[in-house]
């Protein structure tokens, strides 16, 4: 697998979904949580998914229960508890595991792609984001701490 779009990842309702899908543009890769304190920055994604998504934009949330079980619900509650809080618009995934032996592939290609600080292939927490260019090979991590809105620059120089 070299490329984002080589990988592919159950939807939230189970169906699954080649990431092939979404060739050609700008993907942000974030791995989610429904009980985490950086929650409410689903709102601020919802907005970086309507402002760019027109120009060839798309964000892919992955629910994970990893850190601290602070996604505990099954999908149709993640997915009703992101609609009902936050009005998420952009695609959502299964359940996933992003760290270990059951990690999702595509979190494995991501980590190898982008590793964190001092060139540590794991994911320390919800939240984290994967900014792929069109061509699905250059990948940029950001931690959890990063508000999606200071994303936007990066995101323009990308479409």
């Amino acid at each position: 697998m070299t490329t984002l779009f080589d990988f592919s990842a159950p939807l939230i309702d189970g169906r699954e979904q080649p990431l092939s899908t979404y060739r050609d543009q700008v993907v942000l890769s974030v791995n989610v949580a429904s009980k985490c304190g950086f929650t409410p920055q689903y709102t601020g994604l919802e907005k970086l998914y309507e402002t760019y998504k027109d120009r060839g934009f798309i964000i892919l949330g992955f629910p994970c229960n990893q850190f601290g079980e602070q996604e505990p619900g099954t999908e149709a509650e993640i997915a009703a508890f992101c609609d009902l809080n936050y009005n998420v618009t952009f695609p959502l995934f299964a359940k996933v595991s992003v760290n270990g032996r059951g990690s999702l592939p595509l979190y494995s290609w991501l980590k190898r792609k982008a590793p964190g600080l001092l060139g540590v292939q794991l994911i320390p927490w919800n939240f984290t984001k994967f900014l792929v260019d069109r061509t699905g090979t250059r990948v940029k991590r950001f931690g959890s701490s990063v508000e999606p809105a200071d994303l936007a620059s990066e995101i323009e120089k990308l479409l």
